[in-house]
């Protein structure tokens, strides 16, 4: 099914992530989910200039990955990347140089962000090897996929 038939136009969502190191598989598998829901998504591991790539000509991407602050694991943050910058120090967990914030402020001096742009960063405790999700961030996936499914409807 194409993304016109599926009603969803010209949409993607990308989970960023490493499936090996514990809370950090948390986009990969929301896109996991999605995707077996008929929703256009992807895995990706989080190289800045592979994600401006990944989202090509796409009107509407939403990404997801793991963050790191100092909010209670499993805490959902959702940024509007076309209204705000993205603040460098949540999604620091990228092994390349660039990473999600950095590429996000490369593309919108590029004129390559898409026309919307929405950032879904779950709280992690654990990035540890392994492949288990922390407890908190196990019970945010639901909740994570019913916004993203909320907000390719409202767009």
């Amino acid at each position: 099914m194409t993304d016109a038939a599926a009603g969803l136009g010209t949409r993607l969502v990308i989970g960023i992530g490493n499936r090996f190191r514990s809370d950090d598989a948390v986009g990969p598998l929301i896109a996991d989910r999605l995707a077996a829901a008929g929703i256009p998504a992807i895995e990706h591991g989080g190289d800045g200039p592979g994600l401006i790539e990944a989202w090509g000509d796409h009107e509407t991407v939403i990404l997801v990955d793991a963050m790191k602050s100092v909010a209670p694991a499993g805490t959902i943050r959702r940024i509007d990347a076309q209204a705000e910058p993205v603040p460098a120090g949540l999604f620091h967990y990228s092994t390349h140089q660039l990473g999600l914030a950095e590429a996000i402020e490369m593309a919108r001096t590029l004129d390559r962000l898409p026309p919307r742009l929405i950032i879904y960063g779950i709280e992690g405790v654990a990035f540890n090897f392994g492949e288990t999700l922390s407890p908190a961030v196990g019970e945010a996936l639901d909740a994570v996929c019913n916004r993203i499914r909320a907000d390719l409807l409202s767009g």
